[in-house]
């Protein structure tokens, strides 16, 4: 009985926690000039839940859609997403990797947006896994970098050390100035992106 409310009510109970949070902190936007070009969203999966307020304060009326696992979390992080009208790609890094990466390309190529956590769904915490270069790279499309730092806030003893602002504090968003990894190697482009990310990242 338990297993089937958390199902039916968490994402909603999540969704209203997450925004009384928004609401109540006060709110502070390092946001670059938008180009107007899509883009690949590269944020911390521990970090994940502010990073759609933070996105629709920069951009009003666009389509994002972000990879999430096909995972029992991946099914409630997809339902939170779509309240925020975030909408999802589904599919497993170790199942149909490759048909995940060529939806995700095609959406950017359309005109939208995509969200990825490059150290998401397992781990480890701060890791760059190879799917946001290879989006990158074969879309033609820029990284933009979302972090946020709120001044209070709990943090879970989960891998990824989830990040839950806590109430009436003070949050600055962080977006990073679009950047390309094109014309770089794996490896290289990886490092380059980290380096990006823990820019304004909690250690």
């Amino acid at each position: 009985m338990w297993k089937e409310f958390k199902k039916k009510y968490a994402p909603y109970l999540l969704y209203l926690i997450a925004k009384f949070i928004y609401i109540t902190n006060k709110k502070i936007y390092h946001h670059p000039k938008d180009d107007k070009e899509p883009f690949v969203l590269c944020m911390w999966h521990g970090d994940l839940l502010s990073q759609i307020f933070n996105y629709h304060h920069f951009r009003k009326g666009w389509v994002i859609k972000a990879l999430i696992s096909e995972n029992r979390d991946g099914e409630m992080i997809a339902k939170i997403a779509s309240l925020f009208n975030c909408g999802a790609i589904r599919g497993s890094s170790s199942n149909g990797a490759s048909k995940v990466l060529i939806r995700a390309i095609k959406e950017l190529k359309i005109g939208n947006d995509v969200a990825i956590t490059p150290d998401g769904p397992r781990g480890p915490r701060y890791s760059i896994a190879d799917g946001v270069v290879i989006i990158s790279q074969k879309s033609g499309k820029k990284i933009r970098c979302f972090n946020a730092l709120p001044s209070k806030y709990w943090q879970f003893k989960s891998w990824d050390k989830f990040v839950l602002p806590k109430p009436f504090g003070k949050i600055d968003f962080y977006i990073s100035e679009p950047f390309s990894v094109e014309d770089m190697e794996l490896e290289t482009a990886k490092s380059f992106i980290k380096e990006k990310m823990m820019q304004h990242s909690l250690i």
